[in-house]
C-alpha cells in the first residue's frame, strides 16, 4: 500500500512537468523571437528531462514491466492528475507567459520543500530540478514585468491573461489524500503551508509589473482527481499519437 501512494504520489508532481512541458514545446518555432523561442523550447526540454528522472522511479516503484513511456504516453485522460492550470493553451504570448509565471512560482517553492524528503530519490530530483526551475522562475517572472510595464497593449495582454488564470491557482493548495499522506510520512511536501509565501511572491511580481492583482474567491479544481478542461484530450492526442501509432517504438 506504501508503494502504491508512493507511485500515485510522483504522478501528482510529474503530470504538471508534462503537460506544461508538451505546452512549452508547442512554441517551438513560433516564439516572437530568436533568443525567446530557444528559451522556451530549452523550458520544455528542463521539464521534459525532470519528467524522465520522476517517470522512471514511478516505473521502478511499480514493478509491473511498465517503462516511463508508458506511464507517460499511455494512460487515459483521467488517468491524469495534472493540475488545470498547465493544460490551458498558448492563447498568445502574454497568455503563455502568465500561466508559466503562475505554475513557476509554485513549483519553486515545491521543490524546496521537496529537498527535505525522506525519499532519497525524490530529494535528489529536486535537488538537480530546483537548478532549472531557479531560472524558468527569473525568466517568466522578468517576462511578466516587461509585459506588464511595457505598451498599452502588452500590458493589456498580460492583464487579461492573469485574470483568467487565476482561478486554477488555488488548486496547488488543495491536497489529495495520496498528498496529505506522503506530507504525513515526511516524503511529500506539505502543500496548505507554502499557500500565503505563494501569493505573496506573486503579488509583488504583479504589482512591479504595474498590474492589478485579481481579486477573485471563486477558484476551479479538479485536474488532481482526472476531471481536466476541454483542452487536455486535445493535448493528450498530440502527445501520445506516436507512441500509440506505433506501440513499443523506440527512439
Amino acid at each position: 500500500m506504501k508503494h502504491n501512494h508512493l507511485y500515485n504520489y510522483i504522478l501528482t508532481i510529474a503530470d504538471n512537468s508534462l503537460i506544461l512541458g508538451q505546452r512549452m514545446g508547442e512554441l517551438c518555432g513560433h516564439g516572437p523571437s530568436l533568443e525567446t523561442d530557444i528559451a522556451c523550447t530549452n523550458i520544455s526540454l528542463d521539464l521534459l528531462g525532470q519528467v524522465r528522472s520522476y517517470y522512471q522511479y514511478a516505473a521502478k516503484i511499480a514493478g509491473d514491466g511498465r517503462t516511463e513511456d508508458d506511464i507517460a504516453m499511455l494512460r487515459t485522460e483521467r488517468e491524469y492528475v495534472n493540475v488545470l492550470l498547465v493544460e490551458q493553451p498558448n492563447t498568445d504570448f502574454a497568455y503563455t507567459m502568465a500561466r508559466h509565471f503562475l505554475f513557476d512560482a509554485f513549483h519553486f517553492l515545491f521543490l524546496k520543500e521537496l529537498e527535505k524528503s525522506k525519499d532519497l530519490t525524490l530529494a535528489a530530483i529536486a535537488t538537480k530540478s530546483l537548478k532549472e526551475v531557479t531560472y524558468h522562475q527569473r525568466f517568466s517572472s522578468d517576462w511578466i514585468r516587461r509585459l506588464g510595464d511595457g505598451t498599452e497593449e502588452s500590458n493589456k495582454r498580460v492583464q487579461a491573461a492573469i485574470d483568467d488564470l487565476w482561478m486554477y491557482t488555488d488548486e496547488f493548495f488543495n491536497p489529495t489524500e495520496v498528498e496529505i499522506t506522503m506530507a504525513e510520512e515526511g516524503i511529500g511536501v506539505d502543500l496548505p503551508q507554502l499557500k500565503n509565501q505563494y501569493y505573496e511572491t506573486v503579488t509583488e511580481v504583479l504589482e512591479e509589473a504595474t498590474l492589478i492583482v485579481p481579486e477573485s474567491k471563486y477558484f476551479h479544481k479538479g485536474g488532481k482527481q482526472g476531471v481536466h478542461t476541454e483542452h487536455m484530450g486535445f493535448l493528450l492526442a498530440e502527445l501520445q499519437y506516436m507512441q500509440r501509432t506505433y506501440p513499443g517504438m523506440e527512439w
